[in-house]
């Protein structure tokens, strides 16, 4: 059987974001779970002391809750609401993902070891949570509102979405017309001013991802040769958290969406996936590899994670 390895680019590097393990002490005390130990207090002072707090520490902390928070802690003067679990592992374990921390541990870890564990993470974990909203935030603040004249981003301009129906663009579904270079592009949709939000949002849809096949298809066609690969296939992918991936059959999937980024930023994945035809992991040779072609891929890397695409 031909051995297959899957390599993939991960998406915004969002999400999930796995944390090194916290090695669980060495006692293995027995520990029963109860359900006054489930919450943590909050940290209080004395009723009648005043203690010296910082100018920071009199404004509302920041506050990041898992939907499925069954914990929670002041980690960094942000209160940090997190899904506790038991695990079969041997360690603590820390992940970060869209809706925020999960810890796992051990059955025979105590809570307090739990607690103190997260607290020594305490200023990474809110920085990757910080980082994980600035994401959201960038992503909800692209959403499109599908109707006549809305915008979009394609190939990193911003594009004008109109209802053309007098042309029905069998076929192809829609015509980009990119006009003078003082105008903005427009891209003419044959559907009538009727059509609701999500038929607009379909054909527009299925308009980028034809023009993402057919530009992909050209940008691995130019890079192959200058690598001296060959690929085989070529496929679309929606995934959340890849922009895509390759494996040594010669199989290349890229992700649609990155359609809406600038050419230079699509042609680093193109070729960081045909790189992988050539070495099969992320080791210095893949990447000098990779910087053969895109000297200078880290730049294109780091705008490519900090990029915000239309949620779809």
């Amino acid at each position: 059987m031909q051995r297959f390895l899957q390599l993939a680019l991960d998406l915004f590097d969002t999400v999930p974001v796995p944390v090194a393990e916290q090695k669980a002490p060495l006692r293995q005390t027995q520990y029963k779970d109860n359900a006054a130990d489930n919450v943590a207090k909050m940290p209080s002072t004395p009723v009648g002391t005043l203690a010296p707090v910082a100018l920071g520490g009199l404004l509302a902390p920041a506050q990041f809750a898992h939907p499925r928070a069954n914990r929670q802690l002041l980690l960094a003067d942000s209160v940090v609401a997190f899904e506790f679990k038991r695990a079969k592992r041997k360690s603590i374990g820390f992940v970060i993902g869209p809706d925020g921390l999960v810890v796992s541990a051990p059955r025979w870890v105590t809570m307090a070891d739990v607690d103190a564990a997260v607290r020594d993470k305490a200023n990474w974990i809110v920085k990757k949570l910080g980082e994980v909203r600035e994401r959201q935030d960038k992503q909800a603040s692209a959403r499109i509102v599908w109707q006549d004249g809305c915008q979009f981003p394609y190939l990193g301009q911003t594009v004008k979405l109109r209802l053309d129906p007098t042309r029905g663009f069998k076929g192809v579904g829609g015509l980009l017309d990119e006009g003078l270079a003082s105008e903005q592009p427009c891209l003419h949709i044959g559907l009538p001013h009727t059509a609701t939000a999500a038929q607009i949002r379909d054909a527009a849809q299925a308009w980028l991802m034809r023009d993402a096949k057919r530009l992909f298809t050209e940008r691995l066609n130019h890079y192959a040769p200058l690598l001296g690969v060959q690929w085989q296939k070529l496929s679309l992918s929606s995934a959340g958290t890849r922009w895509g991936s390759a494996n040594s059959s010669g199989a290349i999937r890229l992700n649609w969406r990155l359609i809406h980024m600038r050419l230079p930023i699509i042609d680093y994945v193109v070729v960081h996936e045909l790189s992988h035809l050539r070495v099969m992991d992320h080791s210095p040779r893949f990447w000098d590899t990779v910087a053969t072609i895109v000297p200078d891929y880290a730049k294109l890397r780091g705008e490519l994670k900090e990029g915000a695409v239309p949620a779809w």
